[in-house]
């Protein structure tokens, strides 16, 4: 049997290498800020508005169409159409079965009362017959508010491009493509996959019989739930079925064949020849399981890796948490070509150096002497940075408690696991590239979304039932995990990373599973400001960046630029000589009722609400969250491709305490040193609310000693360690991000 399922997890282990990742519910008329605003929200949860509410909130809601709207949507959502989703949902993982496109497009309708919502399965795992069935499903979904003048619901079609390369230099990390149309003359055959890792650990057709043979083996195990196992060959033949394009081929949207985009500018270019317009949105490029150790936006700041007026959108946020916030320290350094393991440093201890660590502690209580344990440390270290994203192999027989709190940003808020800084939002914000004639900038709107792999958009409106809200997963028994994971005797010496050697039943433990199982959490929401409720009004709040991210609660929040005649929105970009000022207006969430609320359901059952669902929706009170401050942000990028990022980035540049009776707060402040500084600079806003439970909040859960050091941790395990009705919860201070506002000097 171990062997067996040793044989099992190493095919399909590559598998999770790709992760990534009301009705109608209108928040936000602007009507003079706080007005009617909550008579809108509180009342609007239904999904057929003009059934079901009054003729008098039916008035006001017309009547407001003139004015912009906040409305929340959910940008990265993944079903079972995607492999690794389909991995996760069988039994021996924690699953609970199949979660099709339309359960999707039903949870945000119902569940969660989204506004609007984006499929993105992996481009790497489509075919021509899953893509028209998930463009069918989302045509379906919209159909039913047709003969409405109000959309509910607004669905859109998309795909993830899911980049993964070993060596910093050709990592690009992962990208989310939405589209404005969804009629088949409009968008492709296929969707658009990245090449290279991905591609060739999901459709490579030698690994076909083996799939077969292990899934009939976990299927005798399981007998039960057999036809999962079957059904997963099934998945597996079909995607070896679709022809790979010729080598050198130009892309064609219609061509059934699969074509790898080896590199952004390869994505861009065949995006143009699709006839619906489309936004390309980033997302991941912290999170550290299978981003390489020094990867940066540097690389792709250039005329062909990036294009501006497709890559408008960063995803700040996600299930996998947040990749909002720089910090200088890095996970290793490189210097005349050789990579070191660095000291730890203020919130911050590198895992290699931990290693180091590990192995003298092990080497002392050996009673040898402390110069060879020095000696043994220092190689380890060394030894850890040569492993790359496998280093932790250097240590012979580590458990996952072992490496503490080591690889992970102490202070940030909510972070991805083992961070990689210069894959945030602020490192790119603060580059620029004067190297190619034409200067270059990252100028990204912010969003936030799921990056759910259980067809659930917009998980974040309550902390329940984190094995379906977040991407907790791992085995259901003791032999399960004793197969999963290599069993050794533990070392006080090194060793030389060697895979092969090694024999590692689940290439997914290469990626540290456990431990990022404690940094799984309910997904953010993309809020936009709108026009008009339509899928045009949404799309154009995207390309005018008037966007913000939330971590998940419904915070409304405005942040203007305020000119003498005319007031200017987040996402703006403006040259002026004069000292800026700005306004922020925020509103906190509403706090959540148990249960759902009381509306018709239509086609859905009241037994699908309890399984979907889980019996939790979105159910507002009439009682709202307090915003308790304002953090603003200033950024003043590069003047030359060598200035120093440590010193561009000013998090909190201001911090600005809100009154303590009001659930809102409305502020203004200047920026006097602006005019003196003549450096074009860029402001952002985080408006706090009060603490509230969140799954994972507290990440590792540490226990500290009298130095703030941390001497254990406490994992959320995704497996059978913690219960399943253990949610993990700890106190978090949720907020929303403004978009930046872009003030050019010249």
């Amino acid at each position: 049997m171990s062997l067996v399922l040793k044989i099992i997890f190493w095919f399909f282990g590559i598998f999770f290498a790709v992760i990534t990742t009301i009705g109608i519910y209108v928040l936000a008329f602007y009507l003079g800020f706080f007005g009617s605003l909550e008579i809108a929200e509180k009342n609007i949860n239904s999904p057929y508005p003009k059934n079901l509410l009054n003729k008098k909130i039916q008035s006001q809601l017309e009547h407001s169409m003139t004015n912009k709207q906040i409305l929340f949507g959910d940008t990265h959502v993944h079903s079972t159409y995607s492999s690794d989703a389909f991995l996760w949902s069988l039994p021996l993982n924690n699953g609970e079965g199949p979660h099709p496109v339309s359960d999707a497009c039903d949870y945000a309708r119902f569940c969660s009362a989204l506004d609007f919502w984006v499929i993105s399965d992996h481009a790497e795992a489509a075919t021509p017959t899953k893509w028209m069935e998930a463009k069918k499903a989302i045509r379906q979904c919209n159909a039913i508010h047709e003969k409405s003048d109000i959309p509910d619901l607004i669905s859109f079609l998309g795909f993830e491009w899911t980049q993964i390369d070993p060596n910093k230099e050709d990592h690009y990390g992962h990208k989310n493509v939405m589209f404005l149309e969804t009629d088949e003359a409009s968008v492709p055959i296929m969707p658009i996959g990245s090449g290279g890792v991905a591609t060739d650990g999901m459709r490579n057709p030698d690994r076909l019989p083996t799939v077969r043979s292990n899934m009939l083996s976990m299927a005798l195990f399981d007998f039960k739930n057999r036809n999962r196992y079957a059904d997963f060959i099934s998945f597996n033949d079909h995607i070896s079925q679709t022809e790979n394009c010729l080598e050198g081929k130009e892309y064609s949207p219609s061509d059934s064949c699969y074509f790898s985009a080896l590199t952004p500018k390869d994505l861009f270019k065949a995006l143009d020849d699709i006839e619906s317009d489309s936004i390309v949105i980033p997302h991941g490029n912290t999170w550290g399981f299978y981003t390489p150790s020094e990867s940066s936006w540097d690389k792709q700041l250039s005329i062909d890796n990036n294009d501006s007026k497709k890559q408008i959108s960063f995803e700040i946020m996600s299930g996998h948490g947040n990749s909002e916030e720089y910090r200088s320290w890095t996970a290793s350094y490189t210097k005349d070509d050789v990579q070191f393991c660095p000291e730890p440093s203020d919130n911050y201890l590198p895992s290699c150096w931990q290693a180091g660590e590990i192995i003298k502690r092990r080497c002392l209580e050996n009673e040898n002497s402390n110069a060879v344990c020095e000696n043994r440390a220092a190689l380890a270290r060394q030894l850890y940075i040569e492993g790359g994203l496998s280093g932790k192999f250097a240590v012979k027989g580590i458990t996952p408690e072992e490496w503490l709190d080591s690889g992970q940003c102490k202070d940030c808020f909510l972070p991805a696991f083992n961070y990689r800084p210069k894959g945030s939002a602020q490192y790119a914000l603060a580059l620029r590239n004067f190297e190619e004639g034409e200067e270059q900038r990252f100028k990204f709107g912010f969003i936030a979304s799921s990056d759910n792999h259980r067809s659930r958009p917009g998980t974040g409106y309550k902390a329940i039932d984190r094995m379906v809200t977040t991407e907790a997963n791992g085995p259901t028994a003791v032999f399960l995990e004793e197969n999963l994971t290599l069993q050794e005797e533990e070392s006080d010496e090194p060793r030389k990373v060697n895979l092969e050697e090694l024999e590692i039943p689940d290439p997914f433990s290469l990626w540290e599973p456990v431990r990022q199982s404690s940094f799984f959490t309910t997904g953010g929401l993309a809020a936009v400001h709108v026009d008009n409720r339509s899928r045009d009004g949404i799309w154009k709040s995207f390309e005018r960046r008037e966007t913000y991210a939330t971590s998940g609660s419904r915070i409304l929040l405005w942040f203007n630029l305020i000119g003498e005649t005319e007031t200017f929105p987040m996402g703006t970009e403006i040259t002026k000589k004069d000292n800026p000022v700005f306004e922020v207006k925020a509103l906190g969430s509403f706090k959540q009722k148990p249960g759902c609320p009381d509306y018709r359901l239509g086609k859905l059952s009241s037994e699908k609400i309890k399984s979907l669902c889980k019996n939790e929706c979105y159910n507002p009170s009439e009682e709202r969250n307090k915003i308790t401050r304002i953090e603003v942000i200033k950024i003043t990028p590069q003047n030359s491709n060598y200035e120093n990022i440590d010193n561009l980035i000013m998090d909190p540049w201001k911090v600005i305490n809100c009154p303590k009776d009001n659930e809102g707060c409305r502020v203004r402040f200047s920026d006097n040193e602006y005019s003196k500084s003549e450096r074009d600079s860029v402001y952002y806003v985080r408006a706090i609310e009060e603490p509230s439970l969140r799954i994972n909040g507290g990440n590792l859960r540490c226990d500290y000693d009298s130095d703030g050091n941390c001497k254990k941790v406490n994992i959320c395990y995704g497996g059978y360690k913690t219960s399943r009705e253990d949610n993990c919860t700890m106190m978090s201070e949720e907020r929303a991000w403004s978009s930046p506002i872009f003030v050019n000097f010249q």
